[in-house]
């Protein structure tokens, strides 16, 4: 028994050397050196970077841009989650649950509508950036702009309005996230019997009262799951912002996120020690973000 538990943990531990190695190396490493490089005046070019402690983190907080980037970063991470998950199941109860008549079941033509609300997954980030641009051009062969002025009307700086162009980027993150979610909510949707609807409608309820005491609580763990990739996004965003506004942040740095500037300070000014520094503070943000979203939003596991 002894020598058949020392083989089983042989086995196990030979098993997970290669890729606990490769964790090691390809991911706590360059953690480790991103903290280190954090504390550290490095610009790229030199051997031997000079140890300057904690003061790229105080610098961090008498830089405005670096607040800025924090606020849109904090906004997007309360809007992005809240909006797409509440469109997401709208429409997954919608094509599931809410179709019309006394049966349960989804919309007609629900399936076609499934690949419609997932197609904007397909497409890489950078080509829906690049896509809205054209989308928000400001003169007449934008998509939006373009019928607005030939109705006489003044056309939207959608990206180069201040007040317009966080909730253009936010509109664009929306639209690019919620068909996944829509997808992963009508998988949790088609696991709950149909039993618990009919039961439910035979009771008198409504399609409200299905989506807010049948619906809604069974699907809490996968809402819960999508909260913090939600988060997760918002906290590290980077392609959309950085392709649509052409690198630049946006108008008076209205759309700048840490990511961007990470990316800036670290290959456009060569500050390395600084953008690490950057890094580390998103780190931090993203972490703590998982763990205080799991923990208060934790609650009794329904079975059915």
């Amino acid at each position: 028994m002894l020598f058949n538990r020392y083989r089983r943990g042989l086995f196990i531990t030979a098993f997970l050397a290669a890729p606990v190695a490769l964790y090691l190396v390809y991911v706590i490493s360059p953690y480790i050196q991103a903290f280190y490089i954090a504390m550290t005046d490095w610009r790229g070019v030199t051997a031997t970077p000079a140890f300057i402690g904690l003061e790229n983190f105080g610098r961090l907080m008498g830089d405005e841009t670096f607040w800025k980037a924090v606020t849109h970063n904090a906004g997007l991470l309360v809007l992005l989650p809240l909006v797409t998950i509440v469109i997401a199941l709208f429409f997954a109860f919608l094509l599931n649950v809410g179709g019309g008549g006394r049966a349960v079941g989804g919309i007609r033509g629900s399936k076609f509508y499934r690949v419609v609300f997932f197609f904007p997954q397909v497409l890489a980030v950078a080509v829906v950036a690049v896509l809205f641009q054209q989308v928000f051009r400001p003169d007449g062969s934008g998509m939006l702009n373009g019928p607005l002025m030939a109705l006489g009307a003044k056309p939207i700086g959608f990206l180069s309005d201040p007040g317009v162009a966080f909730w253009s980027v936010l509109g664009v993150m929306v639209w690019q996230a919620v068909g996944f979610y829509v997808v992963l909510f009508s998988a949790g949707l088609a696991s709950i019997p149909n039993d618990m609807f009919e039961a439910a409608q035979i009771d008198g309820a409504g399609r409200l009262s299905l989506f807010f005491r049948i619906t809604l609580p069974l699907l809490w763990d996968t809402v819960q799951v999508a909260w913090v990739y939600l988060g997760i996004l918002a906290l590290d965003v980077f392609a959309i912002v950085w392709v649509m506004t052409d690198q630049h942040g946006g108008p008076d740095w209205s759309t700048t996120v840490m990511a961007a500037e990470i990316y800036r300070n670290a290959f456009q000014y060569f500050r390395f020690g600084y953008a690490s520094a950057l890094g580390v503070v998103m780190f931090f943000f993203t972490v703590g973000f998982a763990i205080l979203s799991l923990r208060f939003t934790r609650r009794e596991r329904i079975e059915y």
